[in-house]
């Protein structure tokens, strides 16, 4: 096999919804691909064209799809995994490595590159303004992959430790009660008064942002749509806009 026949990986993230928010790096690469893997609604996003490849599946099967990428690399394919927002928060890029590890040990060998991209929790703080304008964390309130019991934990320690908070999948239709849950641990942990937001479909079509105390917060300003971003006592308002400052003062 020649240089230009070897194959590839390319983990991407298409960003958070809006085509613009695509990188041109991004972009780049998925005029290469030969083939496209990826979560079924993901994949639609890439347009169709001669010579690709699209190859969607299920949300529950991200190792079985990153193995069929690294096989089809390691036959001579150029194969462009694709996530929303940045494929290394909580998306394809993790699965991928984990797949790597177990598998062939000449997959070792494979180009396997991973491209940034536009999160949600990002785009929704941009929006916001500034409320992840000092230390924060990123927290996926999914308990599919950990315990329950550990996303209390991280939650509790995260807001006395005073980190401005993002939460991704805050409530589904499967486990409505656990965000009602989470804002019981943040007032307890950040107060009362301590500033959330609720970005939905942010930078889509309908999108909406909404601020309001940890007081006013109800579990159904979320939904599997909407990313969650919690500040911290320092967190305030400044006219339209919601902001954390860039200093911190020892409590």
């Amino acid at each position: 096999m020649t240089h230009a026949d070897k194959g590839w990986v390319k983990i991407v993230g298409l960003g958070p919804g809006n085509d613009t928010m695509v990188t041109a790096q991004v972009h780049e690469v998925l005029t290469e691909a030969t083939d496209i893997v990826g979560y079924i609604p993901y994949v639609k996003r890439v347009e169709p064209r001669p010579g690709l490849t699209l190859h969607a599946t299920d949300n529950r099967v991200e190792i079985e799809r990153a193995t069929h990428a690294l096989e089809m690399a390691a036959a001579g394919k150029r194969v462009v995994v694709v996530s929303s927002g940045d494929p290394g928060v909580f998306a394809m890029a993790s699965a991928v490595f984990e797949a790597l590890e177990a598998g062939a040990p000449d997959w070792l060998d494979l180009d396997i590159q991973v491209l940034p991209g536009i999160t949600a929790m990002l785009a929704a703080s941009a929006r916001i303004g500034a409320p992840m304008g000092h230390d924060f964390a990123a927290i996926n309130l999914s308990d599919n992959l950990k315990p329950w019991s550990l996303i209390e934990k991280r939650l509790r320690l995260a807001g006395e430790a005073g980190f401005a908070m993002g939460f991704y999948n805050p409530r589904s239709k499967s486990r409505p009660h656990q965000f009602g849950r989470a804002l019981e641990i943040l007032r307890e942990a950040c107060g009362g008064e301590t500033l959330i937001s609720f970005a939905r479909d942010v930078s889509k079509p309908g999108e909406t942002i909404t601020t309001v105390t940890l007081n006013e917060a109800t579990p159904d300003m979320a939904d599997m749509r909407t990313v969650v971003i919690v500040g911290n006592a320092d967190t305030r308002r400044v006219g339209r806009h919601v902001y954390t400052p860039r200093f911190a003062v020892e409590d």
